[in-house]
């Protein structure tokens, strides 16, 4: 199985930052090989510069390239779906497999524009697939489990993968793909803050970012509730329970409801407006 998707030919449409790091990951595996990978980008130097770096193939069209491949990966902005989609249908066989990895354009949107009985796969990475820790997320309504199996096969290349529901898409897209920036977010000020106690900046950033890292290995290795681990670290009148109290009085955890709140809030609109 593993050698008949290594065999399998896989086009990407948009040669962005996400479809990059994606053909990286690709590349890199035992799974995959570059001649089986093409692209197509309306930007002819970012195309030329992502075969000259991994030696993939270019597609002139999306012709030539439905033509060539078993795999097709949408990774444009969802505005130009509008525009390129009729184009993809005009070319798609029995063979292909679609995936999406766009923000705001359901399972329905893409089954009804490109055929109810077209394989097609909704995936959510996020930033971190730049480095390969991405977690994403993938949805379909027809697959196979052997096209499942693929499908998790290639995003593994750039981090951990699972499979949900669409209707939970939403929420993923805060809590798997909006989270990176406030985790940003969150180790900056813990860096700011130190420096503001005297502590060089770049110092300050390792050593947040670490114990973010650290912190994040022990909510997924241990058996301990997150309330169990933050009791452990606060000691009876100690330090941290003044930080943990004081963070709570200055509302942190509703803030993070919030953030998460006005995040699926705003993914709900854009696909109203995008159905």
């Amino acid at each position: 199985m593993k050698e008949g998707k290594r065999n399998m030919k896989y086009g990407f449409i948009g040669l962005g930052n996400m479809a990059s790091a994606i053909i990286h990951g690709m590349i890199t595996s035992e799974y995959f090989v570059p001649t089986n990978v093409y692209g197509i980008n309306r930007s002819i130097a970012k195309t030329e510069n992502l075969i000259d770096k991994y030696a993939i193939q270019a597609a002139t069209s999306i012709e030539q390239l439905a033509n060539e491949v078993d795999v097709i990966i949408l990774a444009i902005k969802p505005q130009m779906f509008e525009d390129v989609l009729p184009t993809i249908k005009k070319h798609l066989t029995d063979k292909h497999i679609i995936i999406s990895i766009a923000a705001g354009k359901s399972l329905e949107y893409l089954h009804e524009q490109l055929g109810n009985d077209t394989t097609i796969f909704r995936v959510m990475p996020n930033i971190n697939a730049t480095i390969g820790a991405s977690t994403s997320c993938y949805s379909t309504l027809n697959a196979s489990q052997t096209h499942k199996e693929l499908v998790e096969q290639l995003f593994s290349t750039i981090g951990s993968i699972v499979e949900l529901p669409e209707n939970l898409f939403s929420i993923f897209t805060t809590i798997g793909c909006s989270s990176p920036a406030f985790t940003y977010l969150y180790i900056d000020s813990l860096a700011r803050a130190a420096v503001r106690e005297g502590m060089p900046k770049d110092m300050a950033l390792e050593i947040a970012a670490s114990s973010v890292l650290g912190s994040a290995k022990m909510v997924l290795e241990s058996d301990s509730h997150p309330w169990a681990l933050i009791d452990q670290v606060c000691s009876p009148g100690g330090t941290t329970i003044q930080g943990v109290t004081s963070l709570q009085v200055n509302h942190f955890e509703s803030t993070i409801y919030e953030a998460v709140d006005a995040v699926t809030t705003k993914d709900a609109l854009i696909q109203k407006q995008t159905v």
